[in-house]
């Protein structure tokens, strides 16, 4: 599995998890266009910030290196890190070098 597998596979367990919480209404698609922040964000800001700190955390376990995805770099973009689960993951794989 690449780099990329993996870090989708962390942000889809983060998903996950947080489903397992949510109401079966409520519950967000796993898939890489699902889109995690903005006007027509899945997540609301409480599930938006347990998804992050669970995908920081398992990028960690994963790779040995910490990531944080609330800097100023992150907030920073031009297109958000949190847009989708793909802008996401790109983000991350980015990231985990400098990390």
């Amino acid at each position: 599995m690449n780099t990329h597998d993996e870090v989708l596979d962390i942000i889809y367990a983060a998903l996950r998890m947080l489903n397992e919480e949510l109401a079966e209404d409520k519950r967000v698609a796993i898939a890489t266009d699902t889109k995690l922040f903005g006007p027509d964000a899945t997540l609301d800001s409480l599930s938006l910030v347990s998804v992050i700190v669970d995908v920081e955390a398992g990028v960690t376990d994963r790779f040995g290196k910490a990531v944080s995805l609330m800097d100023d770099e992150a907030m920073s973009q031009s297109i958000s890190p949190f847009s989708t689960v793909l802008t996401l993951t790109d983000y991350i794989v980015g990231q985990l070098p400098a990390a």
